[in-house]
């Protein structure tokens, strides 16, 4: 059928890792639906939800979207262990590593993002006032990583090429904290590609949870800790 060949299915899937997400994993889902050439995708949902409420969105996303995308559920963990068990699932060329609280408000992001055909393309974020300069802080400091060789690309945003994925050995199930810079840093800075395009809007709540001082010093230990692995293995207070 020609709906197929027009379809970003046969080139990607995209995996999300969630826990007690709600109705923002819903809304997130719901935007997808909305991407050009979207139809036929499958998002495989690594989740670990207790509460019933949650379990409850992901199958009314299921329910709903269906005649969209192939929405599949598996057992998730900490995000490295959702976004691995995800990871092995997929057959297609590309794989986008999508946060449950990520809404592409922009319909052509991820079509824009794959005619790129590099191993690891990103987005800027927006978020709501009073924390929009942090997102902008943070593109400097991903601008400047890049500069210096090392890639640093947020979780909530990794379009990757699943060859080169698996080439540098896939998420580790074993890093708790900041396993998004520790695989990122590990591709070609010339096959790393920030797409400036707006409309990828995520909510405050990161920074209301920790404030924005724990956020940067954490940014900079991390990079600091780029090549010793331990320091991703603990979760440096960040899920508590």
């Amino acid at each position: 059928t020609t709906m197929n060949t027009r379809s970003l299915s046969r080139r990607l899937t995209i995996v999300i890792p969630s826990k007690n997400e709600g109705i923002i994993l819903y809304n997130c889902i719901q935007y997808i639906t909305r991407q050009t050439r979207i139809d036929g995708v499958r998002v495989i949902i690594a989740d670990v939800s207790d509460d019933n409420d949650s379990i409850l969105w992901i199958k009314k996303a299921q329910a709903d979207f269906k005649h969209i995308l192939k929405i599949t559920v598996i057992e998730g963990g900490y995000p490295a262990q959702g976004r691995l068990n995800g990871s092995q699932l997929v057959i297609t060329p590309y794989v986008l590593f999508l946060d449950a609280d990520i809404l592409l408000t922009n319909p052509k992001i991820i079509e824009e993002c794959l005619s790129y055909r590099k191993d690891l393309v990103t987005v800027p974020f927006s978020t709501d006032y009073p924390y929009r300069w942090v997102f902008r802080m943070f593109d400097m400091f991903q601008w400047l990583s890049s500069v210096l060789g090392t890639p640093f690309d947020v979780g909530g945003f990794q379009l990757w090429n699943t060859e080169t994925y698996w080439k540098i050995g896939g998420y580790n199930p074993e890093e708790l904290f900041a396993e998004d810079y520790s695989i990122s840093q590990k591709v070609a800075p010339v096959d790393f590609k920030i797409n400036r395009v707006q409309g990828t809007y995520t909510s405050g709540r990161r920074f209301e949870n920790k404030g924005i001082m724990w956020m940067f010093r954490i940014m900079i230990k991390s990079y600091i800790n780029r090549n010793n692995p331990e320091f991703f293995k603990h979760h440096h207070g960040y899920w508590d």
